[in-house]
């Protein structure tokens, strides 16, 4: 195959060591030579090997993603004069059982690079890496306070004490004052559900909260109790300081989107960028890098299926979350995600809900990448705009389809008025 660059290295990226395979011109012409080196990951050491591969004269170089251990090799070379240093993804080079080892690997990616067969991963700017690291790390933040939650529950209900199945939240402020006044002693039900406030106070609540706080609650359960609300209020803290430094990080040209608030903004921000354009040449190649549009399967031209890839464990969620949010939001996205709920098989079926919703965060997905391309603020186009397409005549074919549905066998005919 053709050469596309001639002074390559690729890096096989390890926690303690790299394997460093160059690949320059021979002293004969038309010949290649490679070697293959070893250098330990300490900084100023990745720093030094930069350094020596551009006494190489090599120009491009090109890593798998290993994770956290990749990023000191990518920006200890991204600061030298090489024309490009690429990340990719391990799947795109994949070794053959049986003859893998850290040199082979290194001179795999040697051969695939230097003919161009490898295409690089995003990487993030240093500064919307920050970013990155601010929205990724409240996420495990929201998700290690859901855990807590989850635990105060099984302490709950241990105890006999069936509080969630009254209230929907365990953490709330009527919930709460009755757990404290659990953990200083009080046992009496009664007493208990006097501390309910709002709308727990009508007069069923009442009654099942007392019935509901009555149980065996022992010591041992109100210390369990007591660090799990010690718990939960610093990973509230923690949640709520995030949300303060995440903030003036949104992008206001994505907000005008429906769900999309600051939370959701600073991790596009974090994981895509501000112009992702620049790195995904169509909303497609986006959608499926973000793994939020149905993958291919098919062989023998037979369609076997396809779904949404496992990838994208950080913007998928985000996006999904924006999807529920917009999709309360009277509008176009509404009434796209009821259309489709009807199309996969109805308000009662949960999983047509799911795929709707995935559905409606694809589209998502795709508007926000044309906002930050055109720079125009998001319009919506109306909660009428899907019935404002349809022609009479498809209007009247639909409805007659759902009428031979419910009445099967039967025959429907329209007789215009002035005919009858």
């Amino acid at each position: 195959m053709k050469v596309m660059h001639d002074r390559v290295a690729a890096i096989d990226v390890h926690k303690d060591m790299v394997k460093v395979a160059v690949r320059v011109p021979g002293e004969r012409r038309g010949t290649r030579k490679t070697d293959v080196l070893e250098f330990r990951t300490f900084y100023g050491v990745l720093e030094e090997m930069g350094r020596e591969l551009r006494r190489r004269g090599v120009t491009h170089v090109v890593m798998e993603a290993s994770g956290v251990y990749t990023e000191p090799v990518y920006y200890a070379l991204a600061g030298l004069d090489f024309t490009e240093v690429m990340v990719i993804n391990p799947a795109h080079a994949k070794a053959l059982k049986g003859h893998k080892t850290d040199a082979r690997d290194a001179i795999r990616l040697l051969d695939l690079y230097e003919c161009g067969l490898l295409s690089g991963s995003y990487i993030p700017a240093p500064d919307l890496k920050e970013v990155r690291d601010l929205a990724r790390y409240r996420t495990k933040t929201v998700q290690a306070r859901a855990s807590e939650i989850q635990r105060l529950q099984k302490t709950l209900e241990t105890a006999g004490i069936k509080l969630s199945s009254v209230v929907s939240d365990v953490t709330g402020v009527s919930a709460t004052a009755m757990i404290e006044a659990l953990i200083d002693g009080e046992r009496r039900g009664a007493v208990l559900a006097d501390l309910a406030q709002g709308r727990l106070r009508t007069a069923g609540k009442m009654a099942d909260l007392s019935m509901a706080l009555a149980g065996r609650f022992t010591d041992h359960h109100a210390l369990m109790c007591r660090l799990h609300l010690d718990r939960l209020q610093g990973l509230g803290e923690a949640v709520a300081g995030l949300d303060a430094k995440i903030a003036p990080m949104a992008a206001r040209l994505l907000k005008s989107l429906p769900g999309f608030g600051d939370v959701v903004v600073a991790g596009w921000l974090g994981e895509i960028g501000p112009a992702p354009h620049q790195h995904f040449a169509t909303a497609q190649r986006l959608a499926s890098w973000a793994t939020v549009c149905p993958g291919n399967y098919m062989s023998a031209k037979k369609s076997k299926g396809g779904r949404t890839g496992d990838g994208g464990n950080y913007i998928k969620p985000l996006l999904v979350q924006a999807a529920w949010a917009a999709v309360r939001v009277p509008g176009r996205l509404q009434a796209r995600f009821h259309r489709l709920v009807r199309r996969f098989g109805g308000a009662r079926n949960k999983g047509a809900i799911k795929r709707a919703i995935m559905a409606i965060a694809h589209t998502l997905l795709k508007i926000a990448y044309q906002v930050l391309k055109t720079g125009t603020p998001y319009t919506d186009l109306g909660a009428d705009f899907y019935a404002s397409r349809e022609t009479p005549q498809a209007r009247q074919d639909y409805l007659i389809r759902q009428l031979q549905k419910l009445n099967p066998g039967c025959v429907i005919t329209v007789t215009p008025a002035e005919a009858a």
